[in-house]
Parts: C-alpha cells; structure tokens; sequence
C-alpha cells in the first residue's frame, strides 16, 4: 500500500498520540510507501504560525527520520485540485485528494468528507 498522510494523521504520527488507532500505525509500518504532501506541510506551518497548532520545531526532521517521502505539489495537482466537485471546502485537503487521485495513493485521514471523492480512504 502507498499511504498519503494528512495534516492531522501527519502530527499525531510524529507525535506517537494515541488518537491514531493502532490499525493506522500497523498500516504505516506496512506500507511499501509513505508520503507527506507540501500541502500538508504548508497547513500545519500556517496553523503553527498563527499560535493555533503546537509541533515541534523539528517537525521536518523527525518526518525525514522516520523514513516519509515528501510529495510536492505539481501544476496538475493544482488543476485538479481546483476542478474537483465543492464537497470539501478546505483547499489544503481537496490539494490532499487531487494529489491521492493522480499519483494513486491512499489517504490516511481522520476526515469522512474525503470519501466523498471516491479516493482510497485508510480511516484514522
């Protein structure tokens, strides 16, 4: 399995938080694969730099250690991003679907509303 991870499931992975079910964590280890979308990335530095998310300083480097693939984002991404259907407003997770959609990849999330796409959905 190739895994994409979201913003949420990305911080509780590093930070070992018992939210993650032990189901996720399982297909983690497993997974041939493990990205991180600049998407991603992005949201949690804004969310961080607002005061409204706590990550350590070494966020980047501890993804790094722990093996992950840092996936950018390419004009088609982009595109699709902004052609998919309105069911989720929040730019940063439909960028997390168009990126799941092109590149093959399923979404380790704890957000329902990505299945509304039809992507492969691992539920955290």
């Amino acid at each position: 399995m190739r895994l994409l991870l979201d913003s949420q499931v990305l911080i509780w992975a590093m930070a070992d938080d018992i939210r993650l079910g032990a189901h996720v964590r399982e297909a983690i280890l497993a997974a041939d694969l493990v990205h991180v979308s600049a998407a991603s990335v992005w949201e949690i530095a804004i969310k961080r730099a607002k005061g409204r998310l706590s990550v350590p300083d070494d966020l980047m480097d501890r993804v790094a250690q722990a093996g992950f693939e840092a996936l950018s984002v390419t004009p088609e991404h982009g595109w699709l991003a902004g052609s998919l259907p309105r069911l989720h407003e929040d730019p940063f997770d439909r960028v997390i679907v168009a990126q799941a959609i092109a590149e093959g990849l399923t979404i380790a999330t704890s957000d329902r509303r990505m299945r509304d796409y039809g992507v492969p959905v691992l539920a955290a």
